[in-house]
């Protein structure tokens, strides 16, 4: 039977005959368990130490870039598009792919929007303006563009098996009348001085997606949100740590776990779940960006005594995107066509790129050891 003391909201009859889902404020009384506190110590270890890492590294901007297609990729792929790392990557380099283009915009679009967020952040606190110009980088041009991009819904949404009419539904987030009080109130709580910032997050998180304020990318906004925080609290020095992969990876657990607030209040299993998640990622990017740094600084060695610069600048253009195309070289590092094409042929005979294409013409090249490193399963 449900603890009633618990319930973290309230079913509320609407004029059309339905019930929808009305969160309580933020935040709820949280019962410190051993569990519970063990789990927030890991979590701060492993990101404090990702955020020295991070800081640390010898181009860190440029290895975000890969991490942040990777993102992307793993939280579109919990929405069901079907595009992969590598496909977003070549079509970032400018090769062909043999996919929709409509799935690889809205993975384009998740990169924009969390580059985006990122640059905002430093003029605009994460707030529900900056929350809505996420949504308008995220949906502009795909599926959901009917969906009013940059606009909280008007009308109701629901949640359940696909094509399932709102009678059937397992979830109704609250009626477009309360939907503002509801996001006013989460407002308040991202800007408040509450600790610990992890626990915070994971808090909000829940509440936007109970809130689902938009038609369409709530999802993919509301794990936006939780590295945009990250970044503005400065608990990470860039957008390192990304939580989709272990979402994706223990989808089931996570719906369950989000449904436990809702249903029998329980936040203890959500939160030592989201904490858990927020260890086992921080320590998956470190070991990440360790071996793609200690392959690239190989690599450094060996071309090291070229007559030429670039084989060197063209390994550090593999740390932001492995794949590669003459023409994109050329233009990248503003060589010649040949300059370009003579660098690529050294490291091919180097065994550090490959041809991946067989083609005669618009040749494009991989560095298949970082896709690997990038595209291997997380460890959950």
């Amino acid at each position: 039977m449900t603890d009633k003391s618990k319930i973290t909201g309230k079913k509320i009859r609407c004029p059309q005959g339905y019930d929808a889902f009305l969160p309580d404020p933020l935040p709820p009384n949280i019962e410190w368990t051993q569990t519970l506190i063990e789990a927030l110590s890991e979590a701060d270890r492993s990101i404090g130490r990702l955020a020295g890492e991070g800081g640390s590294l010898p181009n860190p901007h440029l290895l975000i870039r890969p991490f942040i297609r990777r993102e992307a990729v793993l939280s579109s792929r919990i929405e069901g598009t079907q595009a992969t790392l590598g496909e977003l990557l070549a079509a970032e380099a400018e090769a062909h792919v043999d996919r929709s283009p409509a799935d690889l915009r809205e993975v384009a679009n998740y990169v924009t929007a969390l580059e985006y967020g990122v640059k905002r952040l430093k003029e605009l606190p994460l707030s529900l303006r900056l929350i809505r110009e996420i949504h308008e980088k995220l949906m502009k041009g795909v599926r959901g563009d009917t969906s009013t991009p940059g606009e909280f819904r008007r009308s109701q949404n629901w949640i359940g098996r696909p094509g399932c009419l709102l009678n059937d539904a397992t979830y109704v987030p609250p009626p477009p009348s309360e939907l503002m009080n509801c996001l006013g109130e989460l407002e308040k709580f991202l800007h408040a001085p509450f600790k610990p910032p992890l626990v915070q997050i994971a808090l909000a998180h829940y509440q936007f997606e109970a809130i689902h304020p938009f038609l369409d990318g709530n999802g993919r906004v509301g794990r936006l949100l939780i590295t945009l925080f990250l970044v503005e609290r400065k608990i990470l020095p860039s957008p390192l740590l990304y939580l989709s992969a272990y979402f994706e990876s223990t989808r089931d657990q996570y719906y369950a776990n989000l449904r436990a607030i809702t249903e029998e209040g329980n936040w203890q299993r959500w939160l030592e779940y989201f904490l858990q998640g927020v260890a086992r990622q921080a320590e998956d990017a470190i070991s990440r960006s360790e071996r793609i740094n200690k392959k690239l600084a190989q690599w450094r060695k060996r071309v090291a005594g070229s007559s030429t610069k670039a084989p060197m600048l063209i390994i550090d253009l593999l740390a932001a995107n492995p794949f590669l195309t003459i023409k994109k070289v050329a233009k990248e590092l503003k060589i010649a066509f040949t300059t370009a094409q003579r660098a690529i042929e050294k490291l091919e005979k180097l065994s550090i790129i490959k041809e991946v294409t067989r083609a005669k013409r618009d040749r494009t090249y991989c560095a298949k050891v970082i896709l690997d490193i990038l595209d291997e399963p997380a460890k959950i």
